[in-house]
């Protein structure tokens, strides 16, 4: 028997599955989607299997060494996404397997095999002599063979676990049980000398309740300490032993049990609509269009509540800024112990026993940040994209995907519905739905029939001609005053992190730059050093110009610190809070600083666009955004529809309650027409108004585009090589395809390599792929130099920088 094993080295030559004779003593064990130890020339690696054959042409075929894993890590229809992946985004097919799973699958393993029962077989039980845990040497180095662990891991007594060496430990407790029956207990009491009050009690309990505990529930219950129980444990009147525990992120949380509220007579439709999808195992493209506060959250969980009752399984995808508390807290309120949760805040271990609950069938709902749509269901009846107009769903390196094409993709296999839902469609989805290519359904009222916040705009030019060079305008300070005052809320949001966005001296006009990319440096004053969000260089505050060495250098631009300091000179008696990267940089700072503000700690939360989505306080009744202008002039020919959108979910954020919610947008340029239309939330203006530009200038969704970004250390063979590639695109591609380039990036070096550009501008080009991977082929040998030629290519570009 052979296996078609993919092995772990991304390359050309080896992007192809490889022969590998299967032991005997594997054959009734091994699956598809299994890991594998492989011989690989003079080396050993991992392989994932794809197929099994009867015979090979290879002459001198190898055996495979090790099978790692006693169930699947790979479901067969993720080996088929995989294949899919790989094709469509021009990657290594292990590449594809290897983003679909946890971290410490991929990286250096121990493998272990762990006791799950206490009593064992007695020919295991001599191998184990007491012991927890063997290492994988140690079971081969005994007489069992593979397929016994196989037998002994499906009638429960044995598990197999990996372990990330040097990064995670396996989480373990001690737990006590008793050494006797209760009646011997009772007899043991009297054996105890009676000051000793703390032993009695604790023989006392195990009478009672007689079944393992914790030691720390113990030791609490009883309220003595370890100096009580060892003379227990000494003597054989109670017994301990380790286990292992899931590691639970939320661990110590009480979520208070939900129950679904009545919905409104729209919210109804949109889910009669997507339950009956469901019921016919159909795999229908929704776009849920709700202004914010509509109940989106409440159609998505009602929904996954009637895929639950049909015993099948839900994914739901959230941005990472928006995977708040809150949303965790409504999902396990809702669902308790069936919902598995996923984003990077999660330490590898935690991410880990979370994907293992999904692999187990130990929970059927995950709610997760981009990679969960990887999640292994085997059974899926609805996939849910919220805010689906985020760029955060496009995987920027590496496998470059949209989670939405893998969703629509699953959802095919599996005969599901797909929800895209947003405030702000993305203008490609809600084209679609135009077309009837989606399925679109509204909520256009709020849930609690409040009014949208009222929206003012404040030219800032107006405040400058006035004399007021603050960064505040009159009626914004005004506004916040006046809650402080009631004793309401608000949130000020600014769309730059640090101090200042430049350092420049007043004299000679020389900015200070990253030595290794062309972009200015950041100013952090708490930390007094000057940092590139680029590379992640970083530099101490110069005192005086590096060029002509004056001493009058200067801040210019405004980040959240200088905000933050100057509003607390305007006002004094405000409390506040700031959230950005370099705040919520420790573990659970974000959850902290975001309950602080729920319970009124504060008065004005101040931050990025991490809290520009998901936020749902009460108490909030002012959004005061600072530098609406501030996407709008990137060069992006998404910047007006990211401008609506930002402006739109941040407005979202006031009056959800009971209480009415204003809006002050501060902008240099309020006559543009994706500031104007924001104010009134007229997203079908907005879409008509940009539909015209992206017609007239041949971008999506009008047309599709590919860009090739090249860099090299050398400026001149980056320039060459895309010169190249542009040449050759030029003369390979239909009449109708627009090439554009070779161009220098907006951001020309990044980490001392010079950054160079060609895009593709197609209505349809069915042999472009093959032509793209014909200069990848031609260009291979030089991208295997250390530090040598890069070529990354984008077939759906978010980022174009």
């Amino acid at each position: 028997m052979i296996a078609k094993v993919i092995v772990d080295v991304p390359t050309n030559q080896t992007n192809r599955p490889f022969d590998y004779l299967i032991p005997e003593e594997f054959t009734h064990v091994i699956d598809i989607g299994m890991r594998v130890i492989v011989p690989f020339g003079p080396r050993k690696i991992l392989g994932y299997v794809v197929g099994f054959e009867e015979r090979t042409d290879v002459e001198k075929v190898k055996s495979l060494e090790e099978v790692l894993d006693v169930t699947p890590v790979l479901t067969p229809e993720l080996l088929r996404l995989g294949k899919w992946l790989a094709s469509r985004t021009l990657s290594f097919y292990i590449s594809c397997l290897q983003v679909m799973l946890p971290q410490v699958l991929k990286a250096k393993y121990k493998k272990e095999i762990w006791r799950i029962e206490e009593h064992l077989p007695e020919e295991l039980e001599n191998l184990f002599q007491g012991s927890d845990v063997l290492t994988s040497e140690e079971w081969e180095a005994s007489s069992f063979k593979y397929h016994h662990l196989k037998k002994w891991v499906d009638d429960g007594y044995l598990d197999v676990r990996y372990e990330v060496k040097s990064k995670e430990t396996k989480r373990k407790i001690t737990v006590i049980e008793p050494g006797a029956e209760p009646v011997r207990l009772e007899e043991l009491i009297a054996e105890i000398p009676a000051q000793a009050k703390k032993q009695r009690a604790l023989i006392d309990f195990f009478v009672d309740y007689p079944d393992p505990i914790p030691k720390k529930d113990l030791l609490n219950f009883v309220k003595t300490t370890d100096a009580s129980l060892n003379p227990l444990l000494k003597k054989g009147y109670l017994q301990s032993y380790s286990q292992e525990i899931l590691r639970d992120p939320y661990e110590g949380h009480t979520f208070t049990s939900t129950s679904p509220p009545p919905l409104t007579r729209y919210q109804q439709q949109a889910m009669d609509e997507i339950v009956d999808s469901v019921k016919n195992e159909k795999p229908d493209v929704y776009l849920l269009h709700g202004v914010t506060g509509s109940g989106k959250t409440e159609v998505y969980m009602q929904s996954i509540q009637e895929v639950l009752a049909r015993g099948e399984e839900a994914i739901m995808l959230v941005p990472e800024i928006a995977l708040t508390p809150q949303m965790v807290e409504r999902f396990k309120g809702r669902f308790g112990s069936k919902v598995a949760v996923l984003h990077s805040a999660l330490s590898a271990g935690e991410k880990y026993d979370e994907w293992r609950k999904i692999q187990r069938r130990d929970v059927q709902v995950v709610v997760g940040a981009r990679s969960a749509i990887f999640a292994p269901f085997r059974n899926l009846g609805l996939i849910i994209i919220d805010e689906e107009h985020e760029t955060s769903y496009k995987q920027e390196d590496r496998t470059r995907y949209h989670a939405r094409d893998v969703a629509l993709k699953r959802a095919s296999e599996h005969g599901c519905p797909v929800v895209l839902g947003s405030a702000t469609p993305s203008l490609e989805s809600f084209a679609r739905a135009q077309k009837g290519n989606y399925r679109l359904l509204e909520l256009p009222e709020r849930m609690n029939e409040q009014a949208m916040p009222t929206v003012e705009l404040v030219d800032m030019r107006d405040e400058l001609h006035e004399g007021n060079r603050s960064m505040f305008s009159q009626s914004l300070k005004a506004k916040l005053e006046e809650r402080l005052q009631k004793g309401e809320q608000s949130v000020l949001f600014l769309n730059r992190r640090g101090y200042s966005t430049f350092v420049m001296c007043r004299d000679c006009g020389h900015v200070v730059e990253c030595p290794y990319c062309d972009i200015s440096m950041t100013y952090h004053r708490n930390q007094e050093r000057l940092k590139c969000h680029y590379c992640s260089f970083e530099k101490p505050m110069p005192s005086k110009c590096p060029e002509c060495e004056s001493k009058t250098i200067r801040y210019f631009g405004t980040g959240t610190q200088k905000v933050e300091e100057h509003l607390q000179q305007l006002i004094p008696e405000a409390r506040i809070i700031r959230m950005d990267v370099d705040t919520t940089r420790r573990k659970g700072a974000h959850e902290k600083l975001l309950t602080k503000f729920g319970n009124n700690e504060a008065d004005i939360l101040l931050g990025t666009q991490m809290i520009a989505k998901g936020l749902d306080f009460g108490n909030v009744t002012l959004v005061g955004v600072l530098a609406a202008d501030s996407l709008l002039n990137l060069p992006d020919f998404r910047a007006s529809e990211k401008t609506f959108q930002l402006l739109t979910q941040v407005s979202g954020r006031a009056g959800r309650h009971e209480k009415e919610g204003e809006v002050v947008v501060q902008t240099y340029t309020p006559d543009h027409y994706s500031i104007q239309l924001a104010s009134t939330y007229d997203f079908n203006r907005f879409y008509e108004e940009e539909m015209k530009y992206r017609k007239m200038f041949h971008y999506p969704p009008f047309y599709y585009l590919t860009l090739l970004t090249v860099s090299h250390p050398n400026t001149f063979q980056a320039q060459e090589v895309t010169r190249k590639i542009a040449q050759y695109l030029k003369q390979n591609l239909s009449e109708t395809a627009e090439v554009l380039g070779p161009t220098p990036s907006p951001l020309e070096r990044i980490n001392n390599r010079y950054r160079y550009q060609t895009m593709v501008k197609y209505k349809s080009e069915p042999d472009q792929q093959k032509y793209v991977q014909r200069i990848m082929n031609y260009y291979e040998s030089e991208m295997k130099e250390q530090n040598g030629l890069q070529i990354i290519v984008d077939f759906q570009p978010y980022q174009l920088m």
